[in-house]
């Protein structure tokens, strides 16, 4: 079988499991098959780039055909919103809502920067987060697409300024802490391991990322 069949069948059997596990729930299977290529237009997306990920090449890649993939999402710029979306909603699942479940607000903080170091290195984005290649592709193209990408990563600035505020609340940060700037640091903190662990290949990345995030923690600690 050649390499484009046993992607075609890989979509397939992802689809199929995506139904068995969902048991009776009302998803039809359309919305399954559409769940499975959007998982491999992932892939692709952080090999190429969101720019280069097109209808024609997703189907080239996964010998899917033009007019069904079409069927799906449309356009090109519709099927890199979804890609968007898709890492988005990935991200949210495995990231934010388990770190939200701590009690407190600094367990909270190191749950979620914990939880985003692991979703960084998970196999399945071993060619880097396409939110990170995109945040570089749109910041100077106006437009749809890049208005997404901001609403989300401001959402996310605001949901770790949300969590130091729970912290000063719970007496563990200073009351005069700014949460902005926290943000700021914690998110630049992550984006640093990022470049040090996919660019630089630094087998110490991690230690070096969980150091800084430890310090930014202290200076803003009551203790």
């Amino acid at each position: 079988m050649g390499k484009g069949a046993t992607t075609r069948a890989a979509i397939l059997s992802q689809a199929a499991a995506m139904a068995s596990v969902r048991g009776l729930e009302s998803v039809t299977k359309g919305e399954e098959t559409k769940a499975a290529i959007l998982t491999n237009a992932v892939s692709l997306a952080t090999r190429i780039g969101l720019e280069g990920l097109s209808i024609g090449r997703l189907a080239t890649t996964a010998k899917l055909s033009k007019s069904g993939l079409f069927g799906h999402f449309g356009s090109k710029e519709a099927l890199q919103r979804a890609v968007l979306e898709h890492v988005v909603e990935d991200f949210r699942n495995h990231v934010i809502l388990p770190a939200l479940k701590a009690p407190t607000g600094v367990e909270r903080l190191r749950a979620l920067f914990a939880a985003w170091l692991d979703w960084s290195e998970a196999p399945s984005r071993a060619g880097g987060c396409p939110l990170l290649g995109a945040t570089i592709e749109l910041d100077d193209r106006p437009g749809a697409l890049r208005d997404y990408l901001v609403d989300r990563q401001k959402s996310w600035l605001d949901g770790i300024a949300r969590m130091a505020t729970r912290a000063m609340a719970d007496g563990d940060f200073e009351p005069t802490l700014d949460t902005a700037q926290f943000a700021f640091e914690f998110n630049n903190v992550g984006l640093g391991f990022n470049f040090a662990h996919r660019l630089l290949g630094e087998p110490n990345a991690r230690r070096q990322a969980r150091s800084a995030f430890e310090r930014l923690l202290r200076s803003a600690s009551t203790a």
